[in-house]
């Protein structure tokens, strides 16, 4: 039994993928269960974001926020970010401007113009990484995104309706609700309440298992939209695989340029992974349904990378260094 326990430990994340994906394939194929999933989803979709707001809450509250500044990694990977968002335009441009073509490459775009994932402090956390630095990245990234998409959605599909400042503090808003109140309340929680602060930053590994949770049930829905997916087969095994190539190189980029700074396990949790659910949703908002499947995807790639990660990091914890 307690084997069976460790396993569990080290493949956590793995491990809420298959309960995932199981719940749903369980809900799906038992008619008795059928109606009872259509009733539960829009619990479960309002239940992620409360889910994160109490995890980035735990994690703020072990973040130093006077350490909270840019530093030089974090620069070069906005950068690049930007980049890469560039290539993606002018190679859509020039060869796909139309067609499944442009589906693809909304798929691609999609991968790379997210942001950092909100909850990427909290792998880093457990890999033992600079939380602080992760938190001033994922502010940063944020902020980027909802100026560069409201300005590229146009640009790669001349059919998007997008008006920059409504999309912009749209996402500016959901941005806030997302990332800036849980830290905000962290904030208040750490300088004026300590007794509680305390209660909160006592068991460290809290906000990783919540982080679990949350997993299992975007893993569900994730799988929901792909099996709903009116594409083909065919094209959708392209995205997945693509989806997989884009989120190595993003990785293995953001380590190469965060070892620069001695900030490797940061700059690949920065570059590699994303929020995933921002991208569902932002894109079903305004580009083809079908580009929501590449983000969809994206969350199993990435999360088998942090999955890898953690395990190299229980046999050595110095493996990054």
């Amino acid at each position: 039994m307690n084997g069976f326990i460790d396993i569990i430990k080290k493949w956590t994340l793995p491990v809420a993928m298959l309960c995932g994906t199981g719940l749903y394939l369980l809900f799906a194929n038992v008619d008795a269960l059928d109606k009872a999933g259509d009733t539960l989803l829009p619990f479960f979709q309002t239940a992620v974001p409360v889910l994160l707001f109490v995890i980035l809450f735990i994690t703020f509250c072990r973040v130093d926020f006077k350490q909270m500044r840019l530093t030089r990694w974090h620069i070069w990977l906005s950068l690049l970010q930007v980049l890469m968002i560039a290539a993606v335009v002018v190679v859509t441009k020039c060869f796909f401007p139309e067609g499944q073509g442009l589906i693809f490459m909304e798929c691609v775009l999609m991968c790379i113009i997210c942001p950092c994932a909100a909850a990427a402090p909290v792998i880093t956390g457990r890999l033992g990484g600079n939380v602080t630095s992760m938190a001033t990245f994922a502010c940063l990234s944020n902020i980027i995104s909802a100026l560069m998409i409201p300005a590229v959605f146009p640009l790669i599909d001349t059919q998007v309706n997008v008006e920059f400042l409504p999309a912009f503090f749209m996402i500016l808003r959901r941005v806030t609700q997302i990332l800036i109140l849980p830290m905000a309340a962290a904030f208040l929680v750490k300088h004026y309440w300590h007794r509680f602060h305390a209660l909160v930053v006592k068991e460290p590994s809290l906000s990783f298992y919540m982080w679990a949770v949350s997993l299992t049930i975007v893993t569900g829905i994730t799988v929901r939209n792909i099996a709903h997916s009116h594409a083909s087969l065919g094209f959708l095994l392209w995205i997945a695989l693509m989806s997989l190539v884009v989120c190595l190189a993003q990785f293995y980029l953001g380590w190469k340029v965060g070892g620069r700074w001695n900030a490797v396990l940061e700059g690949g949790q920065a570059l590699g992974q994303k929020n995933t659910a921002f991208a569902i949703w932002i894109a079903s908002l305004y580009l083809n349904p079908v580009s929501t499947v590449a983000p969809g995807c994206y969350i199993l790639w990435q999360n088998l990378v942090n999955s890898y990660e953690l395990y190299r990091h229980s046999r050595n914890p110095k493996a990054h260094l």
